[in-house]
């Protein structure tokens, strides 16, 4: 049964229709005669266990030839007995299926070497159900055995419908829009309007009206303007706005979850002047099917309707050009949107087939309203690689409290994070931090476990540091970087035995450069993604370590944290030697003494409420991304996306200290490329002291006269030097402290703000308060 994904399409199946089967927890699917499905791991190492029933609901393991592998679901049972809440959320799935935990003995265990694996409905199984688990125990942080996702694909037959997604909550309208029609429908206000590509790259036309201000005679929409502006966006984006007002600047709609990410937000829907044009005379159009869809609620007809284009790809060039390409939406992708008040909505399935705008083959289009009594949690979506599931954002193990502290939040790496708090603010919490102490969640960052004969040897041609003088608990900070020599992610490498390792990075796909890597290799080593596993707090200020020593019980073997030098890091236990387990790490991300605390996300409330009680006698704060970014600045350290992309090497991002090309001797990605470069032409990375108060930003030239010498790629007020300051990257010949320069604004020529060259970094330059 086992085959590679690419030999899995037999003759006459339709393409397959994928899904996530998240890690501890089940999927349930219905395959006919003929179809089948696909289940391979995200990565090796993950078992699956399956429940078959047929149309009697009798086990169906026979039918569909799976009596070859063990018995039993030995793992699923094992994590429902540990009693943990992922145990918890896994019973009631199974009860959800109607599967009693009594039938989990006449499952089928699938280990992780018989991965992927193909199991087919034939006519002698007849329909049959399925019931897949990806079961598992909770990782310890002290532990490296993690849980995976699995990935599943499944192909129907031709004939059949493609299925739509699981409704969100029970709807209260199910109105499905055919190809090159349009439909309209009353909404109330709070009701949840969902908009779903049923079979991918189809655009969807949508328009409201004020209901109240219609019955009166009058069109009150949703305008295009009004939503820029309130957005402080010039021009329309590929993407969508928080909120959608009409021309009396009032909010109509809001964005609540989009699986994509790519629309345009306010061009015209199709119009017939378009396709007579293109020449295409008579052709039908969105406008069109809105003029007739309305006709019957008083609404004039329009040569072009405003509209939210859901769906519809633009592109969108520096100079304001509009162009457009097939859609990034998948059979089943769908944006949620909240009424603010009654409203008559119309949406299209647009009939566009001159063009790529709907994949040169309109499809259907499907619409669910939900009551407002529901509650649906803000999400966006993204992708680690392009050909995956789309990933909503989450939210971390300690959200449930910071939630109670601000309503101010910004996704980052998937995940929704603080930006800063009610009560304090960011000034307030970043005095905390340099003064006292401050908590704050830090659990988007990526982890992964590497472990095996070649995880050394692979880390140490896959990191610019010598891996091979790390000693068991002990931490590195280290760049990562392509053969051009460009920075795939910097991150700190964990040594927690001889053979296995813990890489925790900002970028989720650094995971996938490794396994790439390690194929290429020929390395005999497993990379598995612990993130979902393993959430963490950093507890930063001169007051850390006492907090912390009075909450963290070690045993006789640990280090206590009293002890836990820089860049070290131990094990214990929260309270006492039956506490919840942890891992405590001496790192940080502010220039001060500091900590981080690691748990499993499901013991994250118990955690943060620990140090959050705790810490009020040591003036504990908590601490937001913007306070952070004052910190981080300060203290000259980088941040992705600013101080370093693919395009810049660790010595260009202000990190050559991490490649000791004198002292490593064996050869690591990029050091060739890294070789070639003369030092005295590479960018440095400086700081910059302002002589007023008035911002500047990442991205602004930096000038001496008319020549532009370098960029800002971090700027803050600095509450340390009662002045603005930016980290910038220079042409050597003008890095040297107290060089002037000029930040050019505007054109860049008719406002300039003078500035000279400082040393990094700003704060503790010889780094003394975080090693104390």
């Amino acid at each position: 049964m086992n085959m590679q994904m690419n030999d899995l399409l037999g003759g006459g199946l339709a393409a397959g229709v994928r899904r996530r089967l998240r890690a501890q927890q089940a999927i349930q699917l219905v395959l006919m005669p003929g179809e089948e499905v696909c289940i391979q791991g995200a990565d090796a190492g993950q078992c699956c266990e399956i429940l078959a029933f047929d149309a009697k609901g009798q086990s169906a393991v026979d039918a569909l030839e799976l009596n070859g592998y063990q018995a039993g679901a030995t793992v699923t049972q094992a994590q429902l007995e540990a009693g943990r809440p992922s145990a918890q959320r896994l019973l009631q799935q199974l009860k959800g299926f109607s599967v009693d935990p009594h039938q989990l003995s006449a499952a089928v265990h699938l280990a992780p070497d018989e991965l992927p694996c193909v199991i087919t409905a034939s006519e002698r199984s007849g329909p049959v159900s399925l019931v897949l688990i990806a079961p598992g125990l909770d990782m310890r942080p002290d532990e490296q055995l993690t849980v995976s996702e699995l990935d599943i694909s499944i192909h129907y037959l031709p004939e059949r419908t493609p299925e739509l997604p699981e409704p969100l909550a029970q709807p209260v309208q199910d109105l499905h829009i055919p190809h090159s029609s349009a439909r309209v429908y009353r909404v109330k206000a709070g009701e949840w309007i969902q908009i779903i590509d049923v079979a991918g790259k189809q655009c969807s036309d949508f328009i409201a009206f004020d209901e109240a201000a219609l019955e009166q005679g009058e069109e009150v929409t949703l305008d295009a303007v009004a939503t820029r502006t309130l957005a402080g966006q010039a021009l329309p984006q590929p993407g969508l706005y928080s909120r959608f007002a009409d021309s009396r600047l009032q909010p109509m709609l809001e964005l609540v979850q989009d699986t994509v990410g790519r629309h345009d937000s306010f061009l015209l829907a199709c119009t017939p002047k378009y396709y007579e044009d293109e020449g295409y005379f008579g052709h039908v159009s969105c406008t069109d099917n809105f003029n007739r869809a309305l006709k019957d609620y008083g609404v004039k007809p329009r040569a072009g309707w405003p509209a939210i284009n859901f769906f519809f790809n633009t592109l969108i060039e520096p100079c304001g050009t509009v162009g457009m390409d097939e859609p990034w939406s998948r059979p089943g992708d769908y944006v949620l949107l909240r009424a603010n008040r009654d409203l008559i909505c119309a949406s299209s399935a647009c009939p566009d087939d001159i063009d790529p705008a709907n994949g040169w083959a309109p499809t259907d289009i499907h619409v669910r309203v939900y009551g407002a009594e529901n509650q649906f949690e803000r999400a966006i979506a993204h992708r680690v690689v392009p050909e995956e599931l789309p990933r909503m954002t989450l939210q971390t193990a300690f959200h449930s409290r910071t939630s109670k502290l601000t309503r101010h939040f910004a996704e980052y790496r998937g995940y929704w994070v603080p930006t800063e708090f009610e009560g304090w603010g960011a000034r307030a919490e970043y005095l905390a931090c340099r003064e006292k102490v401050a908590v704050m969640d830090l659990s988007p960052l990526r982890k992964f476990e590497i472990l095996g004969p070649d995880a050394e040897a692979l880390l140490q041609y896959a990191l610019t540091r010598n891996v091979r003088r790390l000693a068991v608990g002990e931490i590195v900070y280290s760049a990562a970087c392509f053969e051009t020599g460009g920075m795939v992610d910097d991150g700190t490498l964990f040594r927690i035995s001889e053979q296995a390792f813990r890489w925790v990075c900002g970028d989720p796909w650094s995971g996938t450069w490794l396994r790439e890597l390690a194929a290429q290799r020929g390395d005999q080593v497993s990379i598995r993604e612990s993130t979902d596993q393993l959430h963490n707090l950093a507890v930063q200020g001169p007051n850390s370590r006492e907090l912390l020593k009075q909450l963290i019980w070690q045993p006789e073997t640990r280090t206590p944290v009293s002890e836990l030098k820089w860049f070290h890091f131990t094990v214990g236990r929260l309270g006492g030697p039956e506490g919840i387990p942890l891992m405590v790490s001496r790192t940080g991300y502010t220039g001060e003494l500091g900590f981080e605390v690691w748990c499993h996300p499901d013991d994250g409330t118990e955690l943060w409420d620990a140090i959050w009680e705790a810490g009020q006698d040591y003036g504990l704060a908590p601490l937001g991304f913007d306070a952070l970014d004052m910190l981080r600045i300060e203290a000259g350290l980088i941040f992705a996306d600013h101080e370093f992309c693919n395009q810049t090497n660790p010595y260009e991002a202000g990190i050559g200290f991490t490649v000791p090309m004198k002292t490593k001797e064996e050869d690591f990605s990029g050091r060739t490329a890294l070789q070639r470069q003369a030092p005295e032409s590479r960018h440095k990375l400086v700081g910059l002291v302002l002589e007023g108060n008035e911002p500047v930003h990442h991205g602004d030239i930096v000038y001496d006269g008319r020549m532009p010498v370098g960029q800002i790629t971090s700027a803050t007020p600095s509450p340390l030097m009662g002045k603005m300051i930016a980290l910038c990257r220079v042409q050597p010949d003008w890095s040297a402290p107290g060089t002037e320069l000029e930040v050019g604004q505007l054109d860049g020529l008719q406002k300039r703000l003078p500035a000279a060259v400082q040393a990094l970094p700003f704060h503790d330059p010889e780094r003394i308060k975080v090693r104390s």
